[in-house]
């Protein structure tokens, strides 16, 4: 294996992926606007925004719920922002009892109430749980974000505020993903 390569060929895909993403980074203001529309009140009214998603998008949940708990750049008072990905009694007797399917779901009807924000993050928009999970949210009367890649898959159709990546491999999408987060709490952080 010609380890310099696949160096090339990763590289190659990165910076196509960049310009993929500066055309997105064009349109995808307007529906970044509205998802922090959707996070800004609930979070001021006493609201919680709960994130979740599996393998990588899950490490994203856990990253832009602390970044709202924490802090994202500027000095503020703690939001309440939970990943529900993080609990792993919780996710593992939930899937024993009820099926994976559920794990996300489980803890929405647990735990959200009206006007809070569910943000389900997936690369292929068809993860059934994170899908049962914008479902159960909707359900529950929370606003829906669903952060996706590809085509958008079922749960495109699942959400208030649909945040689509079009990039094909999940990597590159996982890449964008990550500015995608940043950017909502750039806007939730907003004075």
């Amino acid at each position: 294996m010609d380890l310099n390569r696949v160096l090339e060929d990763e590289r190659a895909s990165v910076v196509k992926n960049l310009r993929l993403q500066e055309s997105c980074l064009e349109t995808m203001g307007p529906a970044l606007v509205r998802a922090a529309e959707l996070m800004r009140p609930c979070l001021t009214g006493g609201g919680t925004v709960y994130f979740f998603g599996n393998g990588g998008s899950a490490a994203d949940a856990q990253h832009w719920a602390a970044e709202l708990t924490g802090r994202y750049i500027r000095e503020r008072q703690g939001l309440a922002g939970v990943a529900l990905t993080t609990d792993t009694s919780a996710i593992t007797a939930i899937a024993n009892d009820y099926g994976f399917d559920k794990i996300f779901a489980r803890q929405i009807e647990a735990l959200a109430r009206p006007g809070d924000v569910a943000v389900g993050i997936s690369t292929s928009g068809n993860s059934p749980n994170v899908l049962s999970g914008l479902k159960e949210a909707r359900a529950r009367g929370c606003k829906t974000v669903a952060v996706l890649g590809r085509d958008g898959g079922h749960m495109a159709a699942e959400a208030d505020v649909t945040l689509l990546y079009p990039a094909m491999e999940t990597p590159r999408i996982q890449e964008f993903h990550a500015v995608i987060g940043h950017l909502l709490c750039a806007l939730v952080d907003a004075q």
